[in-house]
C-alpha cells in the first residue's frame, strides 16, 4: 500500500515539475543567460556568489511561474495542438486549483529572494518585480489579439536585465552598458522566440491565432538575422563601455556569427520541401541559441577574471 502511495506522490512530483518545465532545462538557461550578461557587465562585477545563487533561484522560479500561467491560459488551445498535447493541463493530470497553488508558491519563492537581497536593493528591485508581473500576465493571451506576442515576451525577458542590474548596483542608472545589454536582450529574445514560434504555424492558423512567424511570413528569416546582427553590435557596445579587455572579443566573434549561421541554416531548412527537416531545425534553433548565449556569458567572465 505504501508502495502504491509512493509511486502516485512520484507520478504527481512529476507532473508539478512538467508543469513548471523544470524537466527543460534549456528554458530555464535562456532566461538565465541576460541576467549573467547584465551581472557581470555591471561595474561592480565580478557578483558575489550570494547574489548569483540568488539570481538563479529567482529566475527558475519566474520561468516557473510564467509556464503556469501559460499553460491556465491556452489548456484549451494546447489540446489542439501536437507539441503542447501532453501537457499536464492540457491533458487534465493537474487540476486548475493546484496550478494556480503552484503559481503562487513560486510568486513567493521569488518574494523571499527579493528579501534576501541587500537591503539597499530590496525595494528597487521589489518594484520592478511587479512591474514584470503585469507583461508576464498578459504575455500568454497576447496570441489572440496580437500580431507580435513575441514582443512582449521580449519585454518580459528585459527584466532579467533590470532587475539583476539593481540588484547588483541598487539603481539603473546604467547609462550605454545598461541599456545596450537590454536592447540586446529583446532582440535576442524576439528572434529566437519567433523561431521557436514556427513549430506552431500550421496549427496557429488553424486556430485563428497569432505570432511573429506567421506576420512576417517569408521575411522572419531576413528580420531573424538583422536582430541576431543588431543583438551582437550591443553587446558589444555594451562590453566595450563596460572596459572589458581583448579576451572577451573571440568569444564575441564566435558567438555573433554563430548566430547568423543558425539563421542561415533556418533559412535553408525554410527553402527545403520536408517539413520534418524544418521541425528538427526548429528545434535546434533554440537549443543552440542557448550555447551561443552562454558563450557570450562566458567571454564576459572571461574578461572580467583577467
Amino acid at each position: 500500500m505504501q508502495a502504491v502511495k509512493g509511486s502516485a506522490s512520484a507520478h504527481q512530483l512529476q507532473r508539478w515539475i512538467k508543469l513548471l518545465r523544470w524537466d527543460k532545462p534549456s528554458g530555464r538557461l535562456i532566461l538565465l543567460i541576460p541576467a549573467g550578461w547584465s551581472l557581470w557587465l555591471a561595474p561592480s562585477a565580478p557578483p558575489d556568489s550570494s547574489l548569483v545563487i540568488l539570481m538563479v533561484i529567482g529566475g527558475i522560479a519566474v520561468s516557473g511561474a510564467g509556464c503556469i500561467v501559460n499553460d491556465l491560459w491556452d489548456q484549451r488551445i494546447d489540446r489542439q495542438v501536437a507539441r503542447t498535447s501532453q501537457r499536464p493541463l492540457a491533458q487534465g493530470s493537474i487540476q486548475i486549483k493546484t496550478a494556480i497553488n503552484l503559481f503562487l508558491l513560486t510568486l513567493l519563492i521569488s518574494l523571499i529572494v527579493v528579501v534576501l537581497l541587500p537591503k539597499q536593493s530590496v525595494l528597487i528591485t521589489l518594484k520592478l518585480a511587479v512591474v514584470a508581473l503585469v507583461p508576464i500576465l498578459i504575455y500568454p493571451s497576447s496570441k489572440r489579439w496580437f500580431a507580435f506576442p513575441q514582443a512582449l515576451l521580449a519585454l518580459c525577458w528585459g527584466f532579467a536585465v533590470l532587475i539583476p542590474w539593481a540588484a547588483s548596483e541598487t539603481n539603473l542608472n546604467g547609462g550605454l552598458t545598461l541599456f545596450s545589454c537590454w536592447l540586446a536582450t529583446l532582440l535576442w529574445t524576439f528572434s529566437f522566440d519567433t523561431v521557436y514560434a514556427m513549430a506552431d504555424m500550421d496549427d496557429d492558423k488553424i486556430l485563428g491565432l497569432r505570432s511573429s512567424a506567421l506576420t512576417l511570413g517569408q521575411h522572419a528569416p531576413l528580420i531573424i538575422a538583422i536582430g541576431y546582427g543588431i543583438t551582437g553590435i550591443l553587446i558589444a557596445v555594451s562590453a566595450h563601455v563596460s572596459g572589458l579587455g581583448w579576451s572577451f572579443w573571440p568569444f564575441w566573434l564566435i558567438s555573433t556569427l554563430g548566430m547568423q549561421r543558425e539563421t542561415w541554416i533556418l533559412n535553408q531548412a525554410l527553402l527545403s520541401k520536408g517539413s520534418e527537416l524544418a521541425q528538427k531545425t526548429y528545434g535546434n534553433h533554440f537549443q543552440h541559441q542557448v550555447q551561443l548565449g552562454s558563450l557570450m556569458l562566458l567571454g564576459i567572465i572571461v574578461a572580467r577574471s583577467v
